[in-house]
């Protein structure tokens, strides 16, 4: 019988994955800093024995006496933490695995790969729902894409799931905190607890969940985009099952943003027992999500990964690829080396573990057709071909060039240009990010450090661009390859205006010498030119 060493082995998590691998017939020490605490759970456990153990100080006595199998770390939390358990596990060549989701924890365990081959031992972080399952989802959404544009991902946490003090410190650690992300084909910084979004969660034959969810870090926005082909964005949210708990953690995150508070990981002691009151108006259910869109075969797809998990057994998921793992490492099945999860499983390897649970799952296929297509329909097919590109749209994108921009003289020009965040006068590096949702695109066109957006999206045959509270309609008349914008009305708070008195903006689109160019004149009656910027564009 092996014996392994469960590091937190009584906590939230490290509970449920002693239990499991005791009715795996494995000799489970739960270790923990508490002795009486780890007693009384091992009393009805036959082949798990209580350990005293801190992974905070040096485990080398613990390991020399009990000469443990594997080593799992389920205590956390990972954030800014060291490799002082991993090295303990080289030094007494014992494999180790872990529950970590802390993105650069997760991330910089590849510094001990060759020391780990050197001793024969596995070391494997991030065993968990992510990046361990969400991986081996991404794969088999991905496997035959072409090209991958954007990956978004979601878990929304039944109020009944236990929270202790380090999930909560897990949590509360990147709320209001920078977040780099990849977006737009490069780094960008974004808010953590910020993007915040509805999601509805649903499976033919149950319930649907709709639950507010925000961005959170995790190791996947580090790993996927180099991992993918097409380099996509990688955008994972997460949230408690009550939008007011999403909304009181957002309010408290400008604390941190505005520099007010270093971090919020203080309030981890109190969030368990709000947690415990919250949780008697609650749900059971518990939901994730994954969605990936790309290319095969150049056609624009939509796949989408989702899973329920009923009456309480949502909690068990973030233990599944650990255990998975476990059965992998003790069979031999993984070479000796250091690396995370991501890439190791498959979900296929899930699927009996999910049965045993009140889980469902489903995943569904859809076509997409990018908005230009879809407002052009067959006349899409005249444009050359790097309009066409510049406007093959799905998910995530970016495009790089240089710009010259003109701006009228009058007081009034310059006053409504600055209004709408217009560019100043001169030749720019332009940089535009394109960002698709539910057929709309958001464009984040920067010249330089000035940038200004717009939402595109379709209404009717017409293609509508809005700033604000106006929004303009277009037709898309095609000449000589290229493409021209007609306006054909105009809103202002979705009150139709005298189409007279609308900016005039005769842009087009056209190819020159195999680059996308354009040129976009905007004036006003009665003003005249507000600005005038034209370039070239190459997508990234």
């Amino acid at each position: 019988m092996k014996k392994v060493l469960i590091l937190g082995g009584y906590g939230g998590f490290g509970a449920r994955l002693s239990r499991r691998l005791v009715n795996n017939g494995c000799h489970v020490l739960v270790a923990g800093r508490s002795l009486e605490t780890a007693k009384a759970f091992c009393g009805s456990l036959s082949t798990a024995e209580p350990l005293v153990a801190d992974r905070n100080k040096n485990l080398s006595q613990v390991l020399k006496i009990h000469k443990p199998y594997l080593l799992i770390d389920a205590a956390g939390p990972f954030q800014g933490n060291n490799y002082n358990v991993v090295e303990a596990c080289i030094a007494h060549q014992v494999h180790y695995l872990d529950l970590a989701d802390a993105r650069d924890f997760v991330t910089g365990i590849q510094r001990y790969d060759e020391q780990a081959r050197k001793v024969g031992v596995a070391l494997v972080t991030g065993a968990s729902s992510v990046p361990g399952l969400s991986g081996a989802v991404i794969h088999e959404l991905t496997s035959d894409m072409d090209s991958v544009c954007n990956i978004e991902m979601s878990i929304s946490a039944s109020s009944r799931a236990a929270v202790g003090t380090s999930v909560a410190k897990a949590i509360l650690s990147s709320v209001g905190k920078p977040i780099k992300l990849w977006m737009g084909h490069r780094w960008v910084g974004r808010t953590g607890w910020h993007m915040l979004r509805r999601e509805i969660y649903q499976i033919k034959g149950s319930r649907s969940l709709s639950r507010l969810v925000a961005l959170v870090d995790v190791p996947d926005h580090q790993i996927f985009p180099d991992k993918l082909n097409g380099k996509p964005s990688v955008v994972f949210r997460a949230g408690p099952e009550f939008a007011f708990q999403v909304l009181f953690i957002w309010f408290l995150s400008w604390l941190v943003r505005w520099r007010w508070s270093g971090s919020l990981s203080f309030l981890a002691p109190v969030l368990k027992p709000l947690q415990n009151f919250v949780s008697r108006f609650g749900s059971d259910r518990s939901a994730m999500r994954v969605e990936a869109k790309g290319w095969v075969n150049d056609k624009a797809i939509l796949r989408q990964w989702t899973l329920i998990a009923e009456k309480g057994d949502g909690p068990e998921i973030p233990t599944l690829a650990a255990e998975i793992l476990i059965t992998e490492i003790a069979e031999g099945n993984l070479s000796p080396g250091a690396c995370n999860s991501s890439s190791l499983l498959k979900l296929s390897q899930f699927q009996p573990k999910f049965d045993a649970l009140v889980i469902t799952q489903d995943l569904q296929e859809n076509k997409y057709v990018p908005l230009y297509q879809r407002v052009m329909s067959e006349r899409f097919l005249d444009l050359d071909v790097p309009v066409q590109e510049m406007h093959s749209i799905i998910g995530d994108a970016g495009a790089s060039g240089t710009a010259k921009v003109k701006r009228g003289r009058s007081l009034m020009a310059r006053f409504i240009a600055t209004i709408m965040r217009f560019p100043p006068v001169g030749e720019h590096e332009l940089y535009v990010s394109f960002r698709e949702r539910d057929g709309k695109e958001q464009w984040n066109r920067s010249f330089g450090v000035h940038s200004f957006a717009s939402e595109l999206s379709q209404v009717g045959e017409h293609l509508v661009e809005r700033f604000g509270v106006m929004k303009f309609y277009f037709d898309l008349p095609t000449k000589d390859g290229g493409l021209e914008m007609d306006m054909k009305k105009w809103t202002i708070l979705s009150i139709p205006m005298p189409l007279v008195l609308a900016p005039k903006s005769p842009a087009k689109e056209y190819s020159e010498n195999g680059t996308f160019c354009f040129d976009v004149p905007i004036s006003v009656p009665l003003v005249g030119l507000i600005v005038h910027y034209s370039g070239k564009l190459t997508p990234l």
